[in-house]
């Protein structure tokens, strides 16, 4: 996939590259900057829950609030995907129309186990937002950034061929003690063959890598 020079900076400036084997939160890399952004009397930035890099353009997190629209503005997003039926807060719709940020709302109810549904269309129809580089960058959330997002990501991974249990390793790290095995499940049976006509978001590039 080529990068747009945005994209590139993005990569470059805020995170390190994710791999198969593991995800780079920003958490520890803003957390080290709070202590010298107090002494300079410098505004902090503050990411969402579980937030993190999953590829070039493309990023994960729970449910942004009000403390964390300064550290989004530094990604300079295009779009965000939220996958909760509830509607969007006034002051979150607010934030996006000062910034020119795109919603695609694909409401997916958060179930508990053992009656967890998850819409195979609907997670079909986020991947083609997900794909179309002209929606970079995109953010990905929901509620925790755990289970439906996890599902979301983990069906991204299986079009970018990675093996179930990175696949899975990336799902539990988010979702921890919370994770299930119908979401695993959901991830294994997924079906990629009709994406094959699309473009696939490729592997980061070496530059994103440094």
């Amino acid at each position: 996939m080529k990068l747009e020079s945005s994209e590139v900076e993005i990569c470059t400036a805020v995170v390190g590259a994710p791999s198969p084997t593991g995800q780079i939160s920003l958490v520890a890399k803003v957390q080290g900057s709070v202590d010298e952004a107090d002494r300079d009397g410098e505004e902090l930035f503050v990411p969402p829950l579980n937030f993190a890099m999953v590829d070039c353009g493309v990023f994960r997190s729970g449910f942004p609030d009000t403390a964390n629209f300064t550290f989004l503005q530094t990604l300079g997003l295009r779009s965000i995907i939220y996958l909760c039926p509830e509607p969007y807060p006034e002051p979150n719709i607010e934030f996006l129309k000062c910034n020119g940020i795109r919603l695609f709302q694909f409401g997916i109810d958060g179930c508990k186990e053992p009656f967890v549904n998850i819409p195979e269309d609907t997670i079909r129809e986020a991947l083609k937002v997900v794909l179309d580089k002209r929606n970079h960058p995109l953010l990905i959330h929901c509620k925790r950034g755990k289970h439906r997002t996890g599902c979301l990501v983990g069906c991204l991974r299986k079009l970018q061929r990675w093996c179930l249990s990175s696949i899975f390793d990336e799902y539990q790290r988010f979702a921890a003690a919370k994770a299930r095995i119908s979401d695993q499940r959901f991830m294994e049976l997924f079906d990629i063959s009709s994406f094959k006509h699309l473009p696939m978001t490729s592997p980061p590039s070496r530059r994103c890598q440094s």
